[in-house]
């Protein structure tokens, strides 16, 4: 029998506040969030570590669930770390474009954005309309990472300001990537 798996929550900037997905998934499913020092000003080599200690620290093996930046920070870890082989899976929601020289201002360090294949099976969920990343670039970023795209129509940010409440739809996406990841084993 394999070891449960640990869902690491990967807010973006500033955290995901009481009426994201995230955070209604912590509450409802239990899933463990990785609480970064610095929320505000976000240093990349900080949130690397701290994403580092957290795969360590996990009894078995661990999802990553990111939103925004927390997928940024996915990228750059998956292509310097050791520990990669613990992940089985990766949900990423709405990737911010850090290399859009309005988020590159507000969020320095984080440009470029690794483009590197992902070492473990992915799946990008984006909207259309998505006010901090252009839907080409959310699909590029996907075809970059060697995710399979899930395009989630008009929804913003597809944080707590799209409305999504617990985000059933968004569960059963991470379920099935998880099943996937049982066929291979």
């Amino acid at each position: 029998m394999s070891a449960t798996t640990t869902i690491l929550l990967l807010p973006g900037w500033q955290d995901s506040d009481a009426p994201h997905w995230q955070s209604r998934w912590e509450a409802v499913h239990g899933d463990h969030r990785v609480v970064q020092h610095e929320w505000m000003h976000p240093r990349r080599g900080d949130w690397l570590a701290r994403l580092e200690e957290e795969v360590l620290a996990a009894p078995g093996p661990v999802a990553l669930v990111a939103h925004s930046l927390g997928c940024i920070l996915v990228a750059a870890w998956a292509a310097h770390s050791r520990s990669t082989a613990k992940v089985r899976a990766a949900l990423l929601v709405a990737p911010g474009d850090l290399e859009r020289d309005d988020l590159r201002q507000m969020i320095p360090g984080w440009a470029p954005i690794v483009r590197q294949r992902l070492p473990f099976p992915s799946l990008l969920i984006a909207a259309n309309d998505d006010p901090y990343c252009d839907a080409a670039r959310s699909r590029q970023m996907a075809a970059d990472w060697g995710a399979r795209f899930v395009d989630a129509g008009a929804a913003g940010h597809l944080n707590g300001e799209s409305g999504l409440g617990d985000w059933p739809q968004g569960r059963a996406l991470l379920n099935d990537l998880l099943k996937t990841t049982d066929k291979e084993d």
